[in-house]
């Protein structure tokens, strides 16, 4: 599933492309995504300007004057900016046409992901009880040791919660703890102020050079599959189960929390 680096590196790739243009027509091929696309979509968009390409924790945010587009890429959606006039692929659901000839097109192969509008998007459903953006001032060491006084869930689920920050994905969680010795089964309670604000910088850092590596990596997103090589950074614990650990040599653990991959190092990691 992408990420919120990936999401991130695909608003960048499309923005440059599609803000400040207006819509000449949105077209539906299938509307069965995760949630049925609205019916009077392409009423609503026709003939209006795309303001900006926003992000709110995975969501991609198109804002119109009246209204906002909230896409989800969900399991294994992509967008990218057709202007070479190519035919549409099997699994192009949705293409947003600008007046100057520019697609948007939206694959979803296992339609998992989603088109919805809303008028008032920080009050809707999917975005309005959302924890703060890692990357932003909100998120502190301060900020979450608060959040978790009196929890005994585990860290690592804690850090995935979009209710206390959005965006740290159980790739980045894994990272994340590894780099700052912290067990992910430790008790979220049980974590000091002064790892947490190590945990935060971690945080940071690695969402922030993904995002970088993603940027590198993007060649561009004119005419391609819009998958530009998103996991090509170097990770030193998810995926790397029953390798050495980089620190001590000795094997990393893989165990499954809460039906994810977790990998961690019994020694550094308390």
């Amino acid at each position: 599933m992408p990420e919120l680096p990936e999401v991130e590196t695909t608003r960048r790739g499309i923005a440059p492309h599609c803000e400040g243009k207006a819509v000449a027509r949105l077209t539906i091929r299938d509307s069965r995504l995760r949630w049925p696309v609205p019916d009077d979509l392409p009423e609503l968009l026709a003939g209006q300007t795309l303001r900006q390409a926003d992000r709110r924790a995975k969501y991609l945010l198109l804002r119109f004057d009246h209204g906002t587009v909230l896409v989800h890429l969900g399991m294994s959606g992509s967008l990218r900016v057709i202007t070479d006039g190519s035919s549409p692929l099997k699994h192009d659901h949705i293409e947003l046409l600008f007046n100057d000839g520019t697609l948007l097109r939206f694959n979803d192969p296992r339609r998992f992901g989603c088109w919805l509008w809303s008028t008032e998007p920080d009050r809707h459903i999917l975005l309005a009880n959302l924890g703060p953006e890692p990357l932003s001032g909100e998120f502190s060491g301060a900020y979450l040791h608060r959040k978790a006084q009196g929890r005994k869930t585990p860290v690592k689920s804690f850090l995935m919660d979009n209710r206390i920050v959005v965006g740290v994905g159980n790739i980045y969680a894994n990272e994340a703890l590894f780099k700052t010795g912290i067990h992910p089964n430790r008790a979220a309670g049980r974590v000091s102020a002064g790892r947490y604000h190590q945990l935060c910088e971690a945080v940071k850092e690695t969402l922030s050079g993904a995002i970088l590596m993603g940027g590198t990596t993007l060649r561009d997103f004119v005419n391609s599959d819009g998958k530009p090589g998103y996991f090509a950074q170097s990770l030193q614990a998810y995926g790397r189960g029953g390798l050495p650990c980089f620190n001590c040599q000795r094997p990393l653990k893989e165990i499954r929390m809460n039906q994810r991959t977790t990998v961690y190092c019994s020694h550094c990691q308390r």
